[in-house]
């Protein structure tokens, strides 16, 4: 080794200063180059862009003092940006998007979905406590006897309205729904009216008229105090002071009616409860336990309905499952055959129903199935009529033939590629072997064909089982039961039950509905679970 080898050893080393001749700046600069380069550039525009949506998020989310969503998304952040500026993260680059999503999407629903379904969350609970007594104060205000009137000015900031008035002291108070009134200076007053107000624009005849169903709604509070009251309007110009029938005393927590002497207390049920049982609406939401749960089983009117669409929605997956299989694995061994002219021809054609999309074929099988006006009764039947989609076991079976045409082309194209990635020498050498052709069939074929085919008859029956899109727009669930407090009916599955409790039985019950939703996880976790461990013996195969 040479001295200057050495030398040269000990500078890269660090235990001697660089060299003068600017070979390091060269390397720098080369670092630099590299670092500034338009994949660099893309990827600081990206994530400054994701960094300013997240910072907005952040102070959207702590204005309604929704911390848990602020601790979440600085957690985000922080783990974006050390991911894609770090140099030892390579593989979280790919990870950290769909880890987001997966908490976002996924768990958080999931946990959500555990937490309302042991809750009374629904219409009349949809809030706190806080929230519920203010609503019942401004569901019960009325104008009081001999409050003054006062002349009042319908003021404008942005797409909130509010009032401006001038109060027994000559000073101009302002407010809004959300903020009570309060007094500001530097407005203009003509004629004991407000004619300007700084950061407001006044409304004239013409904009109170086009907006008078807002403005005779709109109360604004007169004062943080909600037994103070609101002030409200009947015509634009003048204003009154309404207050609530009833007094809450947030020492005692109790609601108390002035003129009957009635005294409403909390239950344990989130409502405010006299000794005679009337109930206060709304309430808020508390915690019922397994209420939600035992609800399918103990409540005869619920009960009955629960059970007869449990059965259906086993029946409808476990029937779809069969004859799609049945019919795309008959269609996939004929046009598998060579024998067969022009199977590429009838393989297109097969795909079609496949390749509409499922709601457009649904609403058009609504159609072709109307008893009235239907292209199935009016024509192919002479006029016929036939409810198909009214009469509780029509329904059923037209939902499964129309279910069946838009499934058999998947298991027909799954069937397909199947088949065609079994070995020909093994069917040759079970024919050589005298091996028939039903034979070959069940023997050799079939078994293989189920170690690539079972895991997804397995997904097809969880898709099926929760196929909410068919019934939904073929029979909207119906015909309904008679006599139950939900509007469900004999062709629902579970998952258009969950829809119907949360949304279109008039009263809306949230928990009732997330309950479901897990014990619909449950069953289909369960079935998949063990026909996994099934199909684990095929894989000896």
């Amino acid at each position: 080794m040479t001295d200057q080898q050495t030398a040269q050893d000990v500078v890269s080393q660090g235990a001697l200063p660089p060299p003068e001749d600017g070979s390091r700046r060269t390397r720098s600069g080369d670092s630099h180059a590299r670092n500034m380069s338009p994949g660099f550039v893309a990827k600081l525009i990206l994530v400054a862009l994701v960094d300013a949506l997240g910072v907005y998020g952040i102070l959207a989310a702590a204005a309604v003092g929704s911390w848990a969503i602020v601790a979440f998304l600085v957690f985000a952040l922080v783990v974006v940006n050390w991911v894609y500026f770090s140099r030892r993260m390579l593989p979280a680059k790919y990870l950290v998007p769909g880890l987001l999503f997966l908490l976002v999407y996924q768990l958080f629903a999931m946990v959500y979905t555990g937490y309302v379904a042991f809750t009374n969350y629904g219409d009349g609970h949809n809030s706190d406590k806080a929230d519920a007594i203010e609503a019942i104060l401004v569901q019960t205000e009325r104008r009081v006897e001999g409050s003054p009137s006062f002349p009042l000015t319908v003021v404008q900031s942005g797409t909130e309205l509010g009032f401006a008035i001038v109060d027994e002291d000559g000073d101009v108070q302002v407010g809004t729904a959300e903020q009570p009134l309060q007094t500001v200076d530097d407005a203009t007053v003509e004629a004991d009216k407000v004619t300007a107000v700084p950061g407001y624009d006044v409304l004239q005849f013409a904009q109170i008229a086009q907006q008078q169903d807002e403005i005779t709604n709109l109360r604004v509070p007169v004062s943080d105090d909600p037994n103070d009251g609101s002030l409200r309007t009947q015509d634009g110009s003048t204003g009154y002071v309404y207050e609530s029938t009833l007094v809450y005393d947030e020492a005692a927590d109790t609601m108390t009616d002035p003129a009957t002497g009635t005294v409403f207390t909390p239950s344990d049920r989130g409502n405010f409860v006299s000794e005679d049982g009337e109930v206060l609406l709304p309430g808020w939401r508390v915690t019922v336990g397994f209420e939600n749960f035992t609800a399918f089983f103990t409540d005869s009117r619920i009960a009955g309905p629960f059970f007869s669409i449990l059965w259906w929605t086993f029946a409808f997956a476990i029937l779809s499952v069969l004859t799609t299989f049945v019919v795309g694995l008959f269609l996939a061994v004929v046009f598998n055959d060579p024998r067969v002219k022009g199977r590429r021809i009838y393989r297109s054609l097969l795909l079609l129903p496949y390749a509409l999309p499922a709601f457009i074929s649904a609403l058009v099988w609504r159609g072709l199935l109307n008893e009235r006006f239907g292209f199935v009764n009016e024509v192919l039947l002479g006029g016929a009529d036939i409810p198909w989609l009214t009469d509780e076991w029509l329904a059923k079976l037209s939902i499964l033939g129309v279910n069946l045409w838009l499934g058999f082309p998947y298991m027909f194209l799954v069937c397909t590629g199947a088949l065609q990635s079994i070995p020909h020498d093994v069917i040759e050498s079970a024919r050589m072997d005298g091996a028939g052709a039903a034979r070959v069939q069940r023997s050799i074929v079939l078994p293989l064909l189920m170690v690539a085919v079972a895991p997804l008859l397995i997904a097809s029956f969880a898709f099926n089982f929760n196929n909410f899109t068919l019934i939904y727009l073929l029979t909207g669930g119906g015909p309904n039961f008679e006599g139950t407090p939900i509007l469900v009916g004999h062709t629902d599955l579970l998952i258009s039950m969950v829809y119907s409790v949360a949304f279109e039985s008039g009263l809306k019950q949230y928990g009732l509905a997330s309950a479901l939703s897990i014990l619909i996880f449950i069953i289909v976790g369960a079935i998949s679970w063990a026909g996994f461990r099934r199909t684990r013996r095929l894989e000896e195969l």
